[in-house]
């Protein structure tokens, strides 16, 4: 028997008001007692792609879909993910979704899922702990994405003497970050002529990495920059705001931006020849993390990880239509 409908139908009727921190009153009225119910631990809202992907789980996970969600919004912090883990643990939801911010930390409360018989599913960045912790992870192959971009890369600065780089990472020890981070260090490490100017967090925001950009180039003095690697989107418009606020060109002519996620903002300026290449990673996790759910409802054996699909985008590629109908 699903244990979640009536066990938060049983707070309400009690009178109890359970809060989480960065989450609604949900109202449990008696006919959702049969809805599967799914907590979902979010990161926070710090990039377009971590929006849409937020609004894919609202989304499926909706009454109407056969489902109660429990959405929390961790707004940016792992402690509070791990407090939210511990309400759906109370409340004794079916399902916990948890889309970690960093791989480490996260052993001790997901034994404590599993002591209370909830399957977990991991959704975008993977978790380090036991595999028998989790039932699969859902999201993108982030190295792979990062060989992708550095292999265009190789052949787009082939023959060039001198390559000079700067490296914009996600947050860090996060998957995304440790995949991609991995792919050009592994490209720096085979390309002789190419040297890394600076390394600089920019956690995913475009503020921040505007702001690490800025401070690199009034420290610097605005010198010779071939390429600038940023580990999102939103890091790819910060940075080429400072860029060309001291005198820069972004494109062909001038700095070569590569960046990840391909949101249509991203893949806008793509076709207008700011950044160089964009490659997709594919936020729209809802559906197949309800697949997943469903196979688990049904009986069935997961494999240990379901992989997006992705591929990469130039501006000579890209029309106003083709943006337009992208659904992120």
């Amino acid at each position: 028997m699903r244990r979640g409908g009536a066990v938060l139908l049983a707070l309400v009727l009690a009178g109890l008001v359970l809060w989480v921190p960065g989450c609604r009153q949900q109202e449990t009225p008696a006919e959702d007692e049969d809805l599967i119910v799914v907590g979902v631990s979010q990161v926070g809202a710090e990039s377009d792609w971590r929006v849409a992907c937020s609004e894919s789980m609202k989304e499926v996970f909706s009454q109407e879909n056969g489902y109660r969600l429990l959405f929390e919004d961790a707004q940016q912090k792992q402690e509070n993910q791990i407090l939210a883990i511990r309400k759906f643990i109370q409340l004794g939801v079916d399902y916990i979704v948890l889309l970690p911010i960093v791989e480490e930390g996260w052993e001790s409360v997901l034994l404590e899922a599993e002591e209370a018989g909830i399957p977990v599913i991991v959704v975008d960045r993977a978790v380090d702990v036991p595999s028998e912790l989790y039932e699969t992870r859902v999201g993108s192959d982030f190295l792979a994405e990062g060989e992708m971009a550095a292999a265009w890369l190789e052949e787009r600065f082939a023959g060039q003497s001198q390559v000079s780089v700067i490296h914009i990472q996600g947050t860090p020890g996060s998957t995304a970050q440790v995949g991609r981070t991995a792919a050009l260090e592994a490209a720096l490490g085979r390309n002789w002529n190419w040297t890394l100017l600076a390394q600089m967090d920019g956690d995913f925001t475009q503020a921040k990495s505007y702001e690490v950009m800025v401070n690199f180039l009034e420290e610097h003095h605005s010198p010779p920059i071939d390429l600038v690697y940023c580990e999102n989107d939103n890091e790819a418009f910060g940075t080429i705001q400072a860029l060309e606020e001291y005198g820069y060109v972004c494109g062909a002519g001038g700095v070569t931006v590569v960046c990840f996620d391909a949101t249509r903002n991203g893949l806008r300026w793509c076709m207008e020849g700011r950044i160089s290449l964009v490659v997709e990673c594919d936020p729209l996790l809802g559906p197949l993390t309800e697949q997943v759910i469903q196979k688990l409802e049904a009986g069935e054996t997961l494999k240990k990880e379901y992989n997006t699909a992705q591929r990469c985008f130039t501006p000579q590629e890209l029309t106003e239509e083709f943006i337009a109908q992208r659904a992120y």
